[in-house]
């Protein structure tokens, strides 16, 4: 008897820190920022393209912001 197995298309979970960005180790930040890319691309590939993608764009934005200064201050 074959194994047949279905999987269901769900968007990747992202879950919202518990803390400001500002407040968040860099670990927390990067995990974050892994989970909003997840799953932008996962809603890129859908048709038509939710609506959502915009606002995790702009989470995603923030985060990237937030990265970066931090890397700035560190080589300051």
């Amino acid at each position: 008897m074959p194994i047949t197995t279905t999987t269901t298309e769900q968007a990747p979970a992202v879950n919202q820190p518990k803390h400001p960005l500002y407040a968040l180790t860099t670990y927390e930040l990067l995990d974050y920022r892994r989970q909003l890319e997840n799953a932008i691309a996962f809603s890129s590939q859908q048709t038509p393209v939710p609506a959502i993608q915009d606002d995790l764009q702009a989470k995603l934005d923030t985060v990237t912001a937030e990265q970066e200064s931090r890397e700035r201050l560190t080589r300051e």
